[in-house]
């Protein structure tokens, strides 16, 4: 049976990812956020997001939305729709809550759930983290993770182009 049911209980709104970040944080869960666009999801996402995964008990994942990618990437993008980028991160096992956000930066979303831990790519300074600030003024941590290189959505968009 495919397991659409599990996917989907690991998608929420912003109310229903707080209320699931403040009860694994209540029960002793350490909560660690990232954010992307994900659009074409590859072996550089999948390391990075199973590395993010290892520095804590839960791996939230903010989502641009679909207008907050074209705004970020460009008219052309996102290539995959919000559905299939939501429920291939979903998916993964070590993922256990997607949430989407319009907004070209996820700091609305980081003050709303409060993760313990935020994470981003090397090519990141602490300083420069959006949402750095909240999680810091909590007590948490911030860390930047390595890339895998020769992995990018830019990298497969040019090679499926031919250029």
């Amino acid at each position: 049976m495919f397991p659409i049911p599990d996917i989907q209980a690991k998608l929420g709104d912003w109310a229903v990812a707080q209320k699931k970040v403040k009860y694994w944080q209540d029960t002793g869960q350490e909560v660690v956020f990232t954010n992307g666009c994900f659009d074409i999801l590859h072996y550089g996402h999948l390391h990075y997001l199973a590395e993010a995964s290892q520095l804590g008990d839960k791996l939230v994942i903010g989502l641009n939305g679909t207008e907050s990618v074209g705004r970020l990437k460009g008219d052309h993008r996102p290539i995959q729709d919000e559905q299939t980028r939501l429920y291939m991160l979903a998916s993964l096992q070590f993922v256990d809550l997607v949430v989407i956000f319009e907004e070209d930066t996820p700091a609305e979303l980081i003050r709303h759930l409060k993760p313990d831990l935020l994470v981003k790519g090397g090519d990141y300074k602490i300083e420069e983290i959006v949402g750095a600030d909240t999680v810091l003024a909590k007590g948490g941590v911030v860390k930047t993770l390595d890339f895998v290189k020769g992995y990018s959505t830019t990298n497969i968009e040019t090679k499926i182009k031919g250029q």
